[in-house]
This record gives structure tokens, C-alpha cells and sequence, in this order.
């Protein structure tokens, strides 16, 4: 198993380069095709005092919003640089809906960390990992680069973290270190031993030379210990399932995936 086609999506009002970069880079490291991808939604009708529906989109406002796709397809091509095989898609379309419609055509999405605050202009990032069936590799704002030299993987004995691993086989083939960690409870330590030690065997098996951690949780989720500890060991991917809890649960209680999204500097595939 390999990645064959990355999809990387792009913001059309601002064309990260840096977030091109790591996808161009990713899409070099396993000889894969490169797609990119933007949308923008028009907005719908509103009605003024009860009365006067007021349609906010224009053939005009149409074709603006073309014509900033089309720039933004440009600067993809720019940034990603040639020498490299690349194609571009765009659609008036909502961009969480476009997101999960192109995951079809690709192996591993490409997405830059950040909110949603516009469903018409931006990419909902919980979404997306909900709805693509695709692992997606999320990428901090400020991440130039991505090696994945040293890959630490999240665990907790679910099902999407199960799945997390298999979809990061290949750049766990290609690390240098891999370190699968799960914090846990007091009494669960010996439970997690066993659970973490099983995924190295199963690591083994593919090939991959994987150490073993358990940590106690000190607070929270325990994203934050996770953090940490990659960032002291030099890990710059994390590998976690994502939303094995209710998403709103999430969002509200809190939980590893919600926290991962909001504070990793790290680069994190996730999968669900």
C-alpha cells in the first residue's frame, strides 16, 4: 500500500504556499499525483422584513467568484512548482461538500489547520474527516516542511485509531522512528501495555520497527502530553483516530480529536 494521488485543498481567498509545499513534498516522497482543490459556495436568498427575498448572487457575483478560482488555481501551479504531475479542481460548491466529493480521486487529503467560520469560503476540517472516508493530513499554518522522520501514533483501542494506522502504513514504511504512545488512566497502565505492545507487533509484521510508551493522563484528553513529548523527541507527524467519540461531545466536553485540531503544532493524519 501506497499513496497513488494526494488532494490538497486550498483556501481561494489565500493560497497557503507553505501548505503547498508539504503537499508537493508529501506527493514527491511516495511519487504520487498531485491534485488541488478549491471552492466557494454562493450564498442563498434571505428575506428583508418578511417580505422582499433578496437574491444576494448575481451573474456577476458568479463570475468573480470564478475568476478567484482560477487565480487560485494558478497559484497552486506556482507553488507546487513543475517537474511534478498536477491537476487542479474547482466547483461553486460549499467546500466541505467538495472536499468530500473529490476524496473519491484520492488516496490522502490534504487539508491547513484552522476554524471554520464561513461555511460558504471555508473548509470545516471535522467534517471533512467525517465524511471523506479518506485520512487526512492536517497542517499547521506555519509547517514549511514535513519529513515524518519520527511518526508518533496516538493510540487508544478504537476502531479509528485501528484504522489510522493501516492508512499511515506508508509513511511509517518510510520513517526513520516510530513510537506508538497511549495515555491513559492509572489503572489502566498494564491494559494499555498490552494494547501498544500488540500494535508493535502488528508494526512488525509490515516491516516497521516501532517503540512503545504509556503515559498516566495528567489532564484532559491527553493530547497535550502527547504534544510535548513529540515535540521533545523531534516527532513531526502524529497519527490519531479521529472522533471516536460523538463529534458534539467532543466539541463540548472536549476530546483528543477536537484538541489535536485546535492546538498541534504538528503535523496529525487522522482517520475516522
Amino acid at each position: 500500500m501506497s499513496y497513488a494521488s494526494l488532494l490538497v485543498y486550498v483556501n481561494a481567498d489565500h493560497v497557503s504556499t507553505n501548505l503547498v509545499a508539504v503537499a508537493a513534498a508529501v506527493s514527491d516522497k511516495f511519487s504520487a499525483r498531485l491534485i488541488g482543490s478549491s471552492a466557494l459556495a454562493v450564498l442563498p436568498p434571505f428575506v428583508a422584513e418578511g417580505v422582499v427575498v433578496v437574491d444576494n448572487a448575481t451573474e456577476f457575483d458568479i463570475a468573480k467568484m470564478k475568476a478567484k478560482l482560477e487565480s487560485a488555481g494558478n497559484k497552486f501551479r506556482s507553488a507546487a512548482g513543475s517537474g511534478r504531475e498536477v491537476e487542479w479542481r474547482s466547483a461553486i460548491e460549499f467546500p466541505t461538500k467538495a472536499v468530500i466529493d473529490g476524496a473519491r480521486c484520492a488516496d490522502l487529503i490534504v487539508i491547513q489547520k484552522g476554524k471554520s467560520d464561513d461555511i460558504y469560503r471555508t473548509l470545516d476540517p471535522g467534517a471533512a474527516i467525517l465524511g471523506t472516508g479518506r485520512p487526512l493530513l492536517v497542517v499547521p499554518a506555519a509547517a514549511r516542511s514535513l519529513t515524518a522522520e519520527h511518526v508518533f501514533v496516538a493510540w487508544k483501542d478504537t476502531r479509528e485509531a485501528r484504522r489510522a494506522v493501516q492508512d499511515a502504513l506508508p509513511f511509517l514504511r518510510e520513517a526513520g522512528r516510530t513510537t506508538v504512545i497511549e495515555v491513559c488512566e492509572n489503572d489502566r497502565m498494564d491494559a494499555a501495555r498490552y494494547s501498544v505492545n500488540d500494535v508493535a507487533s502488528y508494526l512488525a509484521r509490515h516491516g516497521i520497527k516501532a517503540e512503545t510508551r504509556v503515559e498516566i493522563r495528567a489532564h484532559g484528553s491527553g493530547a497535550d502530553q502527547i504534544i510535548e513529548l513529540a515535540e521533545d523527541e523531534g516527532g513531526d507527524l502524529l497519527v490519531a483516530g479521529a472522533y471516536g467519540h460523538n463529534r458534539l461531545n467532543e466539541w463540548v466536553f472536549g476530546g483528543m480529536t477536537r484538541d489535536l485540531l485546535t492546538s498541534s503544532p504538528i503535523c496529525c493524519l487522522m482517520s475516522h
